[in-house]
C-alpha cells in the first residue's frame, strides 16, 4: 500500500512518526475525508478550503501549499488505483520534545501530513433502509466548527448509541439538536426543510455545501436553525449527511418511527439530485 508522507509518496511501513508527535501526545492536528468517484476526488476545492480554514483556526501552518497537496492526493489515487473510495487526510503540529502544552514556539517545530486512500462504494442498502438514532447530550468542545483529531467525544456518543441497541447517536444541546456522532442531520417539518447553522456547535459539512445548492434547485425551502427536541413528534422525516456516506435516512428515534418509517420523499429527492450531481 502506498501512502502519501509529507510530500512524497511511499510504501507505507516506510513512514516514522515519533512518539512525541503532537498529534499523538495531544489530538493537536487537523485532518478531511474526501470521497473519490471514477477516480476524481469530488468537492476537492471545498475540502481544501476548510483544511485551510481549521489550520488557521489552531494556528497551524500548513507543511506546504495546497496546490501542490491537490496534486499530490490526484497521484496517490492514481498509483492506488483507486475507482470509487475515500481519501483520509490528516495533518499535526509535528514533533516536539520535551512534551509541552504550551503551542511550539513559531518555526520550531514541522507539521507532518499523512494521507491514504482505500476503495469504498456507495452504501445504498444503507440509503435505501435508513438508520436508527437514539438523542443523547451534546458534550463536545464548543470547537466543533474545526475538523480537529480530538474526536473523542464524538467516538463516546456513538458508543452510548451502540450500547442502547441504536445505530447513531443525535446529539442535542440545550433542547436543540446539533449534530450526529460524525454527520450533519436534516429534519423534515411541514414539508420544509431544517438544519443548524454553522458555527461553534457544528461542523461545517461539505455535503451540506452541496444539499443546500440542490434545494435551490430543486424549490426546497430550506431553514438553517435549531430545531427543538421538544419538536421530535411534528418531524416527518431526517436524514445525515458526510462526505462518505452522502445521504442517510434515520427512520426511527428513540423507538419511534419518523413519518411512516421509512425513506421520505425529499430524503429520495435530494439523495437522486445528489448522485447526478455526483
Amino acid at each position: 500500500m502506498k501512502v502519501l508522507w509529507n510530500e512524497h509518496i511511499v510504501d507505507r511501513d516506510q513512514v516514522k512518526l515519533d512518539i512525541e508527535d503532537r498529534g499523538y501526545q495531544y489530538g493537536d492536528g487537523i485532518y478531511e475525508v474526501i470521497r473519490v468517484y471514477h477516480g476524481q476526488c469530488y468537492m476537492l476545492e471545498e475540502h481544501m478550503q476548510r483544511l485551510t480554514a481549521s489550520a488557521k483556526k489552531i494556528k497551524l501552518a500548513l507543511p506546504y501549499d495546497v496546490t501542490l497537496l491537490k496534486e499530490q492526493l490526484k497521484a496517490l489515487i492514481a498509483v492506488e488505483k483507486i475507482d470509487n473510495g475515500e481519501v483520509y487526510l490528516q495533518i499535526t503540529r509535528g514533533m516536539y520534545s520535551p512534551r509541552n502544552h504550551q503551542f511550539p514556539p513559531v518555526g520550531t517545530v514541522t507539521p507532518v501530513l499523512t494521507a491514504n486512500a482505500i476503495p469504498f462504494e456507495r452504501p445504498t442498502d444503507m440509503q435505501e433502509r435508513g438508520l436508527t438514532a437514539t438523542v443523547i447530550p451534546d458534550q463536545r468542545w464548543l470547537h466543533c466548527d474545526i475538523k480537529s483529531l480530538s474526536l473523542l467525544g464524538n467516538l463516546l456518543s456513538l458508543d452510548e448509541a451502540i450500547e442502547k441497541g441504536f445505530d447513531d447517536a443525535l446529539l442535542q444541546r440545550d433542547g436543540y439538536f446539533t449534530e450526529a456522532s460524525a454527520s450533519n442531520v436534516w429534519f423534515v417539518i411541514d414539508g420544509q426543510l431544517y438544519t443548524h447553522p454553522d458555527g461553534p456547535l457544528v461542523l461545517p459539512g461539505i455535503t451540506k455545501i452541496k444539499v443546500r445548492a440542490l434545494c435551490a434547485e430543486l424549490g426546497i425551502s430550506l431553514h438553517e436553525e435549531p430545531v427543538a427536541i421538544s419538536q421530535l413528534p411534528q418531524i416527518q422525516e431526517c436524514f445525515l449527511t458526510n462526505s462518505v456516506w452522502e445521504i442517510v435516512p434515520v427512520v426511527s428515534i428513540d423507538g419511534q418511527m419518523v413519518g411512516a418509517g421509512d425513506r421520505g420523499p425529499i430524503t429520495t429527492r435530494l439523495q437522486q439530485a445528489y448522485i447526478d450531481a455526483i
